[in-house]
């Protein structure tokens, strides 16, 4: 795997970690969770040979560190790095963007915001659970999750949204311990470095989040709404079966689960390849 370029762009309150491979049109990849940059590595290597591959590290995570450490966070401005990104890698041409989980939502209100600055967006299960028809529930798991987090602690609030994901309400079995390779360890430090931020700003802001379905309606020949083979029946699942559904399109399934592009990158690029020339 070649070696990425990498850059800083400053943007409102943060310094963004970014990384190019490739050539040819542009694909920012917006990651999700605490995977940052790293977590998309494998993906866009195998798609530089078609792409000008941008990643990046979102606002708070991994190398893109905020100015004030306690600074709210909103999709709107997670969208708005976005679109930076692509003012500074693509300036004359429209680009074609991928996001996943959170990242997902941030790249559908990058395309309702500035739909003349993409060509196409594959949103891989974002959870707008707003759209839902049982969205108080969901609601007051966020509300469990951060009561959770204030009164015991980090982990004991993952647990429970981590059960709310899996919509069985039971705590996940301990994963056997496994000696991880060098890079994989070095990524899953990250992660857990990553977590307090994530479950505590990201989380409740971003599933808070609203789109315009009627604005997305009119712009969905730009969209591909995209789901795990393997997340039917859990909550990421529904709000893009439910839109794809209330938009008239096809739900496209890529390879594994909500992490497909980590458990799955060989076979995720390749999906992602096909639905971005859909």
């Amino acid at each position: 795997m070649s070696e990425p370029t990498v850059g800083t762009l400053r943007v409102n309150g943060a310094t963004l970690h970014y990384e190019v491979r490739g050539q040819g049109p542009l694909l920012l990849l917006i990651p999700g969770g605490t995977g940052g940059a790293a977590s998309l590595a494998a993906v866009a290597a195998d798609l530089a040979d078609t792409y000008t591959v941008a990643t990046y590290d979102p606002r708070g995570m991994a190398g893109s560190a905020l100015d004030d450490p306690a600074a709210e966070q909103r999709v709107e401005e997670h969208a708005e790095d976005a679109l930076r990104l692509l003012d500074l890698l693509s300036p004359d041409a429209p680009a074609r963007v991928f996001g996943s989980s959170s990242g997902a939502i941030a790249a559908l209100h990058l395309l309702l915001a500035h739909p003349e600055r993409v060509a196409r967006v594959v949103a891989h299960e974002p959870p707008v659970v707003e759209v839902l028809p049982d969205a108080a529930a969901h609601r007051a798991l966020l509300a469990r999750v951060q009561e959770t987090l204030r009164d015991e602690g980090l982990m004991p609030a993952m647990a429970v949204f981590a059960a709310g994901l899996r919509g069985d309400g039971a705590p996940a079995e301990p994963a056997p311990a496994a000696e991880l390779p060098p890079q994989a360890a070095a990524r899953a430090e990250q992660t857990l470095a990553g977590l307090p931020y994530f479950i505590g700003r990201i989380v409740p802001s971003f599933m808070a989040y609203a789109p315009d379905v009627a604005r997305l309606d009119a712009l969905s020949d730009r969209l591909v709404l995209a789901c795990g083979e393997d997340s039917r029946g859990e909550l990421p699942y529904r709000p893009a079966a439910f839109l794809a559904e209330r938009l008239g399109t096809e739900l496209r399934h890529f390879p594994g689960g909500h992490i497909g592009l980590t458990t799955h990158p060989t076979e995720f690029a390749e999906h992602l390849r096909k639905a971005l020339h859909a």
